[in-house]
Formats: structure tokens, C-alpha cells, sequence
């Protein structure tokens, strides 16, 4: 299986993983029982998904039916922002263990550099931008901060890399000023139509390795009205006749555009045809032709952006 070799630990990362976000909880067992099988190895998931437990169990049947060993597996989570103070970063990461029944994470990265206002898990057990009274509670907490406590967790044995997602290249380079253990990874929205190419570079000169979602662009934003009614580039002319003449799918030309710039992806599926079709993306190579053709389509169009929720999270302005 195609791997990045993540600097610092030498651990190598999947190159197609599996995206839990947006599975239901009655079938994220089942749906990452069956990803296992069908040879996934990296999974992707955050507290705010509200299914970790669940994705969990997948896991543990998969072990103890000897689909895979526990060391095959790349596990990643995310610390959601209502946790980033000191006191709660330990607290909230052996909590989310507790929830996948695991004994450590591969990869633990801080989900977005926003500080909100604590709110007790056993309270609210799939957070939220606001607290439980509707409103927004930015809290004074230093990225440098959080960034500590996180050492910290690889210092004891509770994720073996950490990282970032969400960050920019100002927040980057701040963070490299300080940090003992440097991030291994920037997870960032990444597609044709935001293609990022200084942070892409900028990553690179640090040795940072990146995870890119929402590879597919507007789908996946439908449901929620993220979209911004941009076309939808499974269906786009462009991705349409390279993929035909490749004989691979939309999606599949989609992610390869990403992992054959050594950049992780992480799609998801409920169909197992989609599914096997999304973990065999990196079986063939598009020309540089392509590539840039692909890229070419890049406008800038964000779907994920905090900004938009309230001006005081504008973290890509």
C-alpha cells in the first residue's frame, strides 16, 4: 500500500484513508468493518463526528475476527476547539481513546486554531461552534498552549504524531518557533477548486505531510448547504474526459490528482464498489499535462470556513 513516511517518527501514513465524517452512527461499524476487509488501513476521525465509539467497535470485530493487527492500523483523530486549554487537552485525548477502545492514537492533530469555551463531554458528547445556550464563547488560549499539552501526549505513549488542521502558513511558521515536537501533519480542504499551492509548498520546506479533505469538492456540502453551488466536479467536462480516457472513474482522477503530489486522501464510501474504486486511485499516474489542467480549475472556493459561522473565527481571512 502507497505510504508518506511521516518525518520525526518515521511512521508511515496510508496514502488513501477512510473519512468518517458524515457516517451514520447506525452504520459506522459495519461501514469500517467492512473497510478493513476491503483493505483500508488509514481512518480518519474527530470527537464532533459523533461516531468514534462506533468506529471503534468496527475495529475492535475486524482485530478479533483477524482481518488486521492493531500496529496495521493508522488511526487519527481530531481535539475540537471547546478542549484547548491545558487542563483539558490529556483529559479529552484519553476520553476519545476510551470511546475507540484504544490504547493510542497514530495521529492526533488540532482541529482548528480556535479556542472555545470548555464544555463537559459526558454534556454535550458531539460538540458544536456554540455551547449549549446557542451562543459563540471564544476563550483566550494560545495555540502555543495546546500545542504543549500535545507534546505531552506523545511524551506518554497516547498518539505517537500529532499535527494541525486548518492552519495557514502564518500559523505554521508561528508554531515552529516553538514547538519541541514539530507537527507531522497539516490536514487541510483540498480539490480542484482549491488548490493551495504556497501552503502545499510550504509544508514541503517544513516536512510536514498533508492530508487533504473534501477531495471531491461540493459534494459531500449538498446536504448542508455548504456548496456554494459550485458545479460538481464528478460531473465536471474537465475531470470527464481525462477520466475517460484514463478508463477510471471521476473520483478516482480526482484523488489521484492529490496522492500523485504525495498529498494523503481521505474519501468515504457506504457502497463497496465506490469504496474498492476509491482505494485503487493510486494504481495509474496522470501526465503533467493533467495535473496542471486539473489544478487549472482552482477559483479559491472554500466550502469549510468557520468565518461564515461568525466573523471571530475568520481563520482564512
Amino acid at each position: 500500500m502507497a505510504s508518506i513516511t511521516l518525518k520525526g517518527t518515521g511512521q508511515k501514513m496510508p496514502l488513501v484513508g477512510f473519512g468518517l465524517w458524515k457516517v451514520t452512527n447506525q452504520t459506522t461499524a459495519d461501514t469500517v468493518y467492512g473497510a478493513i476487509k476491503a483493505g483500508y488501513r488509514l481512518f480518519d476521525g474527530a470527537q464532533d463526528y459523533g461516531n468514534e465509539k462506533e468506529s471503534g467497535e468496527g475495529i475492535k470485530r475486524a482485530i478479533a475476527d483477524g482481518l488486521v493487527k492493531r500496529e496495521e492500523l493508522f488511526i487519527t483523530t481530531k481535539l475540537w476547539n471547546t478542549n484547548h486549554s491545558k487542563e483539558h487537552v490529556k483529559k479529552m485525548a484519553k476520553w476519545q481513546l476510551n470511546e475507540w477502545g484504544l490504547d493510542y492514537f497514530d495521529l492526533y492533530l488540532i482541529h482548528f486554531p480556535i479556542s472555545l469555551e470548555f464544555v463537559d463531554p459526558s454534556v454535550n458528547t458531539v460538540p458544536n461552534w456554540k455551547g449549549p445556550d446557542g451562543e459563540l464563547h471564544i476563550v483566550d488560549v494560545p495555540i502555543q498552549e495546546t500545542w504543549t499539552e500535545m507534546e505531552k501526549l506523545v511524551d506518554e505513549g497516547l498518539a505517537k504524531n500529532i499535527g494541525v488542521s486548518n492552519f495557514q502558513g502564518s500559523l505554521l511558521i508561528d508554531l515552529f518557533r516553538y514547538a519541541r515536537i514539530k507537527p507531522a501533519v497539516l490536514q487541510v480542504e483540498m480539490h480542484p477548486y482549491l488548490t493551495q499551492e504556497p501552503l502545499v509548498e510550504l509544508c514541503k520546506s517544513f516536512g510536514i505531510a498533508i492530508t487533504a479533505y473534501s477531495s471531491f469538492g461540493p459534494l459531500g456540502w449538498v446536504e448542508i448547504g455548504m456548496d456554494k453551488n459550485a458545479q460538481n466536479l464528478l460531473q465536471h467536462d474537465v475531470i470527464a474526459k481525462i477520466s475517460e480516457s484514463k478508463k477510471r472513474t471521476p473520483a478516482q482522477v480526482l484523488l489521484r490528482w492529490a496522492t500523485q503530489r504525495n498529498l494523503a486522501v481521505i474519501p468515504k464510501s457506504n457502497d463497496i464498489k465506490r469504496l474498492t474504486e476509491n482505494l485503487d486511485s493510486a494504481g495509474f499516474d496522470l501526465t503533467a499535462e493533467e495535473l496542471k489542467t486539473i489544478s487549472g480549475l482552482n477559483t479559491n472556493l472554500r466550502l469549510n470556513n468557520p468565518g461564515e459561522i461568525d466573523l471571530k473565527m475568520s481563520i482564512f481571512a
